[in-house]
């Protein structure tokens, strides 16, 4: 099947966050860069939660075990936000 092989670099290295963004950066030196309204768990964790993050799925994926939150690097490169994403916030 095409677009689904396994591709090492695109394993998780850093996980890191701005007021609104998150951004990952991946072994292959590429760095995805989303909005944190994509992902609402996350947006309404405080800091030291969204701090709190184990790579997870063999270096694909990124989980927050406080919030139950889990993203895959294959997601993040397609752009694919959340499913009950919340596009404007009061």
């Amino acid at each position: 099947m095409q677009g689904s092989e396994i591709r090492p670099g695109e394993r998780v290295k850093k996980v890191s966050f701005t007021e609104d963004t998150l951004s990952v950066d991946l072994i292959d030196g590429r760095t995805i860069v989303v909005p944190l309204v994509w992902y609402p768990r996350l947006l309404d964790a405080s800091s030291e939660q969204r701090q709190n993050w184990q790579v997870s799925a063999a270096g694909y994926g990124i989980h927050w075990p406080e919030i139950d939150e889990d993203l895959s690097t294959a997601g993040l490169l397609r752009g694919a936000p959340a499913a009950d994403r919340v596009w404007a916030r009061s």
